[in-house]
């Protein structure tokens, strides 16, 4: 398998954590690290680590019933150990609240960019969603 399929593999991954619910994988292909971070398309906004990525990331998809997601123009580019991805991605859903048992319909249209490093494997170093208003 080439960079740029195990590449995709790893974006496939990390959107069908939300259509599986298996989280375990999020932890897997990303970088635990100090140097990783993250922008998401929902608040809060801030530029976030690793830790707290993972559990907003573990909140949200856990919170998204009927999860889907369509991956459009993805683009590739490696440089030797390090690798830029970009696409924009449709995802809805159904963000459930336990509380009042009452849904609300996602639909939402994102820019992603995430930056992927290679040591032995590939892994997710930044990740970069901004919602298409």
């Amino acid at each position: 398998m080439g960079d740029k399929d195990e590449i995709q593999d790893i974006i496939a991954t990390f959107f069908n954590a939300g259509k599986t619910k298996n989280l375990a994988p999020l932890s897997v292909i990303q970088l635990d690290d100090s140097r990783f971070s993250s922008y998401s398309d929902v608040p809060p906004l801030d530029l976030k680590d690793f830790a707290t990525t993972i559990a907003l990331q573990q909140l949200r998809f856990v919170s998204v019933s009927d999860y889907a997601y369509e991956i459009k123009n993805l683009r590739i580019d490696v440089f030797d150990n390090c690798a830029v991805v970009t696409f924009t991605v449709m995802q809805t859903g159904m963000v459930v609240d336990n509380y009042s048992f009452r849904g609300q319909h996602l639909s939402m249209e994102s820019r992603g960019t995430f930056v992927l490093v290679k040591n032995q494997k590939w892994k997710i170093v930044h990740v970069h969603l901004s919602k298409i208003s």
